[in-house]
């Protein structure tokens, strides 16, 4: 019987391609979108061609991915994966049905994001050794991280056009390629003109090429700081800082919202400054802080 996947393949490539271009999805968002999409290829009998696919075949997919101890919160992603993929081919007329159109979400809690106490955070700010070029550098990423909220991308691909450090703003390229406006507080924008001034000309030497990056964070040899190298930092001087925990730079970023909320910042500022499409996004932090003030509460208050 001839193998129908080949045509699946490339349906699935159209797509990807449409959600680069058309939605400016990073990489690392496309490649999840993959990995779901040919999970589920790999389901299919190899003699099953694109018509054919139903409503039973994604129930099954599933049921597997259950059986094979996916999460609720995975399966819930995966589903979401396969719903956008075949919605596509719906609407572009490839497909004259949508398999996915009736079964709904597994229903799972939303976990609440893990935070730094204000103590945690001034010990991780205070760790790096700022009269080393390098440890100024990582003292300014995490002050302008944690004032500002970024996500980890958006820092390390900061450019030395997006500050406007006179006017106390950063201009942040976040997903989709949107721009929004952040700003830096007096604490960071110092920490930033600091850096620039003493450490980051420095670290351009060390690039031998020249490629001139003009990326704000630079590694020693020059180049523009990566994800995973900032990972790493923050592990780094988490162990050092002794802070309990898997502290990563997402952390720095809920800190930042769950300070703001507990000191009466509004919601759709906050939004604003986090960068979600969504409101309902922002407010997971509505119940962080309360549950962080809950355990406040609970410890200080005489009823508690």
């Amino acid at each position: 019987m001839l193998d129908k996947r080949p045509a699946l393949d490339a349906a699935i490539d159209d797509y990807l391609d449409w959600l680069r271009v058309e939605r400016g999805l990073s990489k690392n968002t496309l490649t999840a979108y993959q990995r779901d999409l040919l999970s589920f290829v790999s389901h299919l009998d190899d003699g099953l061609d694109l018509d054919g696919v139903g409503e039973q075949h994604v129930l099954s997919w599933l049921s597997h991915r259950y059986q094979a101890g996916v999460s609720k919160r995975t399966q819930s992603r995966q589903l979401v994966s396969l719903r956008g993929f075949f919605k596509y081919l719906h609407v572009e007329d490839i497909l004259s049905h949508n398999p996915t159109q009736k079964i709904e979400l597994p229903k799972v809690g939303r976990p609440l994001p893990k935070t730094m106490t204000l103590d945690d955070v001034e010990r991780l700010l205070s760790t790096p050794d700022v009269n080393h070029k390098l440890g100024l550098r990582d003292r300014t990423m995490f002050e302008v991280l944690y004032a500002t909220g970024v996500r980890v991308s958006e820092l390390v691909s900061l450019e030395v056009g997006q500050l406007h450090l006179e006017m106390g703003y950063i201009r942040v390229i976040g997903k989709g390629r949107k721009e929004r406006l952040v700003p830096l507080g007096d604490v960071a924008r110092k920490w930033l003109e600091h850096y620039l001034m003493v450490a980051r000309h420095v670290l351009t030497q060390g690039d031998r090429k020249r490629h001139s990056s003009q990326a704000v964070f630079l590694s020693r040899l020059g180049r523009a700081m990566t994800r995973q190298g900032f990972f790493k930092l923050v592990k780094k001087y988490a162990r050092r800082a002794d802070i309990q925990g898997d502290i990563s730079p997402h952390t720095l970023r809920h800190a930042f919202a769950t300070h703001l909320l507990e000191r009466g910042v509004d919601l759709r500022s906050l939004q604003m400054m986090l960068g979600h499409v969504d409101i309902s996004t922002t407010e997971i932090y509505t119940h962080l802080s309360r549950a962080r003030l809950a355990q406040i509460h609970a410890k200080h208050h005489p009823r508690g």
